[in-house]
């Protein structure tokens, strides 16, 4: 059985083109929708139970964030497959029934992203590395940009990703992902203490270390929007996914030995921070 789980806040018209793309275009077999609304003050919530009262709709209470919205979904879950998925998305024909094939056909698969695609057909970037203090450093000092080919440089970036091919990937963004239960069983729910940000890396990162791949298809296709929540408070966003960023490197390469450089790096993420949300890189993002 499919759980697909969607955190809402304040994203009414997505969430309701969202609910009627999987209506339209369901998966094969039992599925359940699970709807998490996280206090929106948009009617959200009232659209849900007037215009798709199939879907089951747990209002939250308060403004949990994604990490929590979705664990609370996860809990409520019934499936052994169990699809996080932004509400600002829409499925096409297909699009289901071709990642739960894939899963049904590889059970060393713990989790599958499908390829994004811009209204228009275009296909977005999606996909990244694991952030190291090595591969965030190179981001900031512009040598991603610069060798978007190499495999060093561009190793975060990732511009050399083949989105026209299966195959493993390290970091697919969090917008859809198909976990097998069994996995999350192994490896626990998403951190917490990354509210908005980083909570999928963190995840994606302890299902590798536990063997389980993370596979892209670029046969699971699907309409993605693209920050339809965050882009109301972009500021605040901004502080908070460096914070997140911060601690993601403190979790994963916190070691004693690393500070010399890790203290440093810090200093450089949020000044980025600052620049971006003072907006002094708006040349820079132009060009």
């Amino acid at each position: 059985m499919l759980s697909v789980l969607i955190v809402n806040w304040n994203t009414r018209d997505h969430l309701l083109r969202c609910l009627e793309s999987l209506r339209k275009y369901p998966p094969p077999g039992d599925w359940e929708a699970v709807v998490v609304d996280n206090a929106s003050t948009d009617g959200s919530a009232e659209a849900v139970e007037r215009d798709h009262p199939w879907a089951r709709l747990i209002r939250s209470g308060g403004n949990l964030g994604y990490a929590a919205g979705n664990n609370l979904a996860i809990r409520e879950a019934k499936g052994d497959l169990l699809l996080t998925l932004n509400p600002d998305t829409e499925m096409l024909e297909g699009t289901l029934t071709k990642a739960v094939e894939i899963m049904e056909a590889r059970p060393d698969v713990g989790v599958l992203a499908g390829r994004l695609l811009n209204p228009d057909g275009t296909t977005q970037p999606s996909v990244r590395g694991f952030p190291t203090p090595g591969t965030i450093l190179a981001e900031i000092l512009g040598l991603g940009r610069a060798f978007p080919a190499s495999r060093s440089m561009g190793a975060y970036r990732r511009a050399f990703f083949d989105y026209d091919r299966e195959g493993e990937a390290e970091q697919p963004m969090g917008t859809f992902l198909l976990f097998r239960k069994s996995a999350l069983d192994a490896v626990g729910l998403l951190d917490e203490g990354f509210p908005i940000f980083f909570n999928e890396v963190d995840l994606l990162y302890r299902l590798r270390r536990s063997g389980w791949m993370i596979l892209y298809s670029p046969d699971v296709r699907l309409i993605h929007y693209g920050g339809a929540s965050t882009k109301q408070v972009r500021k605040k966003m901004i502080w908070e996914s460096h914070r997140s960023l911060i601690r993601y490197l403190r979790k994963w390469f916190g070691q004693w030995w690393r500070w010399p450089l890790l203290v440093p790096l810090f200093g450089l993420i949020w000044l980025g921070a600052l620049v971006r949300a003072r907006g002094w890189d708006a040349g820079f993002r132009r060009t």
